[in-house]
């Protein structure tokens, strides 16, 4: 019997969130997925869509419970809604939280410090009760967390390192590729090794290739590269990603129209949509 492996976005906007009635139907939170791989809660980011998410754990989730938490990079819209993150203030609940594009010359516990220290922050990071373990790594690790859970990761293009995963359960997988900039005419091998046959890709789709020029090395990708490398790669699934926040819900359901023409397995990333690998 096949186990249940299932994705929820939180947030899906890119670089800052954004509201107002341009943006109220795919959402204007920034980055944050809710992963299950069976009865183990995986959660990838914490833009300000981890606010929602926390709330939501807290009701449907008798404390204590146990998660892993991963990030892709420590950029503020990847982490702005960590304070506000209730499972972190639970008592007894255990986070495992892991990163992979700091060391050596930092670490997640010392960066997620700093980011809780005034006067950036009123709060410090011992206000959390959670018994909160931090885990370096380096990107190109494979992770064995345990449940028949494996999560290769790879180095991504982005300004200060960011890292992409790939969760593989019950014989199927998913990627999460966001803050990452493509070379034109040239696929990069470390996503293209990471999405390989992949069942479900979620990916940095920031701009479009008409855009890209304007924006070159600030860290981000086009939807339709993602669409290039789904298709050479043989996704089945690819979640379009980590959407400007200039960009708005008539704007994205025109580029969803496009991607699913050249790619019948794409779609618009949207806030409280649940999609299985």
């Amino acid at each position: 019997m096949q186990q249940d492996f299932s994705v929820r976005f939180w947030g899906v906007r890119g670089s800052i969130a954004c509201s107002g009635p341009e943006t109220q139907r795919y959402g204007g939170n920034t980055a944050c997925i809710e992963m299950w791989c069976g009865d183990r809660l995986l959660v990838f980011d914490a833009g300000t869509g981890a606010r929602p998410l926390g709330l939501s754990l807290s009701e449907r989730i008798k404390s204590p419970f146990r998660f892993d938490h991963f990030f892709s990079h420590t950029h503020w819209d990847h982490i702005a809604g960590l304070p506000f993150f209730c499972p972190a203030y639970g008592d007894g609940n255990e986070i495992n939280v892991w990163a992979g594009h700091l060391m050596p010359d930092a670490d997640i516990e010392a960066v997620l410090r700093q980011a809780m220290t005034e006067p950036l922050f009123p709060v410090p990071l011992d206000v959390f009760h959670a018994d909160i373990s931090f885990k370096d790594f380096t990107g190109g690790e494979t992770l064995e967390i345990g449940d028949g859970i494996s999560i290769r990761t790879a180095v991504l293009n982005h300004p200060n390192g960011a890292t992409g995963y790939r969760v593989e359960f019950g014989g199927r997988a998913a990627c999460y590729v966001t803050d990452t900039e493509h070379v034109p005419g040239r696929p990069d091998e470390n996503v293209s090794g990471l999405i390989k046959d992949a069942d479900l890709v979620i990916y940095d789709s920031t701009y479009s290739d008409d855009e890209f020029s304007a924006y070159e090395g600030w860290g981000h990708s086009t939807w339709q590269e993602g669409v290039r490398l789904a298709g050479k790669a043989g996704v089945k699934k690819l979640a379009i990603f980590h959407h400007d926040p200039g960009r708005s819900d008539d704007a994205l359901d025109a580029i969803g129209q496009k991607a699913a023409d050249m790619f019948a397995g794409a779609f618009i990333a949207r806030e409280g949509t649940t999609v299985s690998p």
